[in-house]
């Protein structure tokens, strides 16, 4: 079953991306570099709690 997970931009901290993941095949937390519309610049985002 796939669950709802948020990404946060690790230096401004805002909450940019909605986004799922299956909990089962992956059960550590997701980081993806992606794009900061409040920094301007791609930055690591990391699945909040």
């Amino acid at each position: 079953m796939r669950e709802k997970i948020i990404l946060v931009c690790s230096e401004c901290l805002s909450r940019n991306y909605a986004t799922t993941k299956n909990k089962q095949i992956s059960k550590e937390r997701l980081e993806l570099n992606k794009h900061c519309p409040k920094c301007g610049k791609h930055t690591l985002h990391k699945e909040s709690k």
